[in-house]
């Protein structure tokens, strides 16, 4: 069973950004009175280990705005020299399911993630994210990630994590960027084959299920 989210660890920060300012402010008393009481209050499950389906290639976009946007990130991603590893399904994750791989030499991994089935028209549109695993750790940090989104990508990152939000950037702007912090760490662990982007965000993903753990952000065998 998955371990579910303890909305009652969460700053009213993290709350907002998880389920929206309106209905952060409906919880807030449900969430104060169980900090008072030391009480847990369970919020949807979450993923300790992250699931790759590859999909058939198709045209992709829930709307024609969304595959030009998707085809203009594509184009800007290959023409740094980005090798397409397909489109994979991330089931579990919350609404941005989507993802298409790309491994940019010498160590950089990519997702150009986006919705196929958008909860509102408002959804979140495509985005980029970098990650780089470091070879090694003398800076404090054991990764580096990236992104374009418009919010932030992870409820709240690791602190071994070196994330930021580049806002709009271009796909080449955040590489830039990217490969800036990746320097100012350390080095990257270099990526040689397919599998190793899915490596990739899998220890993003554990390192970041490590931080909530020692948050306690996470209830083992919660019922719903």
């Amino acid at each position: 069973m998955s371990p579910r989210l303890n909305l009652a660890a969460l700053t009213a920060e993290e709350l907002q950004l998880l389920l929206g300012e309106g209905a952060a402010q409906r919880l807030l008393p449900e969430v104060g009175q169980a900090r008072l009481a030391g009480r847990s209050v369970p919020g949807r499950d979450i993923l300790t280990e992250l699931t790759f389906e590859p999909q058939p290639e198709r045209g992709w976009g829930a709307t024609p705005e969304a595959s030009r946007q998707l085809a203009r990130l594509r184009a800007g991603l290959e023409q740094l020299g980005g090798q397409d590893l397909g489109v994979y399904y991330l089931p579990g994750l919350p609404e941005v399911r989507h993802q298409r791989a790309y491994l940019l030499v010498p160590d950089v991994a990519v997702a150009l993630r986006w919705s196929e089935t958008p909860s509102s028209p408002s959804g979140p549109e495509p985005f980029v994210v970098a990650a780089t695993l470091l070879r090694d750790r003398a800076s404090g940090m054991a990764a580096v990630v990236s992104s374009t989104a418009s919010v932030p990508f992870a409820l709240t990152q690791s602190e071994e994590i070196d994330a930021r939000l580049v806002l709009g950037a271009t796909p080449e702007a955040l590489l830039e960027a990217h490969r800036t912090q990746v320097q100012r760490n350390g080095r990257g662990v270099r990526l040689t084959q397919a599998s190793d982007w899915q490596r990739v965000f899998q220890t993003v993903r554990q390192l970041n299920v490590q931080a909530w753990t020692r948050r306690g952000l996470l209830l083992e065998d919660q019922a719903g």
